[in-house]
C-alpha cells in the first residue's frame, strides 16, 4: 500500500506540473499593459503566480511557473531581462508556497535580501520628489509596507487562515499572502530592470539598453503607477483565488499543503 501511495503522489505531482505549467504558458502569452521604460508587456499570468504557491506549494508551484515561462517563450512570447524574467513570478510562487508550509524565516530573509539589493543599487531612486514641493517620499514605500506585514503576526497567520477554508478567513489570508508575494515579484523585477538593461551590458563593454541618466525619470513615473498596478493584481488574484483555492484544497491538494 505504501508503494502505491508513493506512486500516486508522484503521478499527481507530474500531472500537476503538466497541467499548471500549460495553463501558465497560455496566460503568459496574453499581454496586458506595457512595461513602463522597459521592453515588452506584462502578462495575464501575473495574477495566478501567487496562487500557484498557495495551491501547489513552493516546489511544484515554482517549477510550474518556471516551466510555463519557457514554454511561452518557445511559442513566441517576447524575452525580457536576458531570459531571467522567470525569476520574478517564480520567487512569488516559491515564497508563498513556503509560507503555506509555515517556513516563515526563509521568506523573511529572501525579502530582506531583495530589498537590500534594490536599495544599494546606484540606479535606484530612493526618494521621489512630490511635484514642485520640497517633500520627497520613499520610492519603495509599498514594498516596505509588505515587508512589515510579513514581519508582523499577519505574515505567520495568513496561511493558517487559508487552511481553514472558511470564506472570510480565506479572503483575508489570501489577500495578505498575495500582497506579500506580488510585492516580492515587483522588487525582483525592479532589480532585473536595472541590472540586465544597464549594468550587465556596460560591464560587457556594450551600450546599455537604457542609459543610466534615464532611470530617475522612469522611476518617478513608475512611482505613481506601480501601487495601483500591484493592488489591482492583488484584487484580481484574490477574486479568482478564493473559489479556486477553496475547491482545490478540499480535494486534490489537501494533503500536499499541510505543514
Amino acid at each position: 500500500m505504501s508503494d502505491l501511495s508513493q506512486i500516486s503522489v508522484k503521478t499527481k505531482t507530474v500531472a500537476s506540473i503538466a497541467v499548471f505549467s500549460a495553463l501558465y504558458m497560455i496566460l503568459r502569452l496574453i499581454p496586458t499593459v506595457p512595461m513602463i521604460g522597459g521592453v515588452g508587456t506584462f502578462s495575464a499570468s501575473d495574477v495566478i503566480a501567487p496562487l500557484y504557491g498557495v495551491i501547489l506549494g513552493p516546489y511544484v508551484g515554482g517549477f510550474s511557473v518556471f516551466l510555463g515561462t519557457f514554454l511561452a517563450i518557445a511559442l513566441g512570447r517576447s524575452v525580457s531581462f536576458m531570459f531571467l524574467d522567470f525569476l520574478t513570478a517564480t520567487i512569488n510562487a516559491v515564497a508563498l508556497g513556503l509560507l503555506m508550509k509555515r517556513k516563515w524565516v526563509p521568506v523573511v530573509v529572501l525579502y530582506g535580501i531583495l530589498l537590500l539589493a534594490f536599495f544599494v543599487n546606484p540606479l535606484t531612486l530612493l526618494f521621489v520628489p512630490l511635484g514642485n514641493t520640497n517633500i520627497s517620499f520613499p520610492f519603495a514605500w509599498l514594498h516596505i509596507v509588505a515587508f512589515i506585514v510579513l514581519l508582523s503576526p499577519l505574515g505567520r497567520r495568513a496561511s493558517q487562515w487559508v487552511e481553514t477554508l472558511k470564506p472570510a478567513s480565506v479572503t483575508w489570508g489570501l489577500a495578505i499572502l498575495v500582497f506579500i508575494g506580488t510585492m516580492m515579484q515587483h522588487i525582483m523585477g525592479n532589480i532585473l530592470f536595472e541590472v540586465t538593461l544597464n549594468q550587465i551590458p556596460v560591464i560587457a563593454g556594450q551600450s546599455p539598453i537604457i542609459p543610466a541618466t534615464a532611470y530617475p525619470g522612469i522611476w518617478t513615473t513608475v512611482f505613481f503607477l506601480y501601487p495601483v498596478e500591484r493592488l489591482v493584481v492583488v484584487l484580481v488574484a484574490v477574486v479568482i483565488g478564493i473559489p479556486l483555492v477553496t475547491v482545490l484544497k478540499k480535494s486534490l491538494f489537501r494533503a500536499e499543503n499541510q505543514p
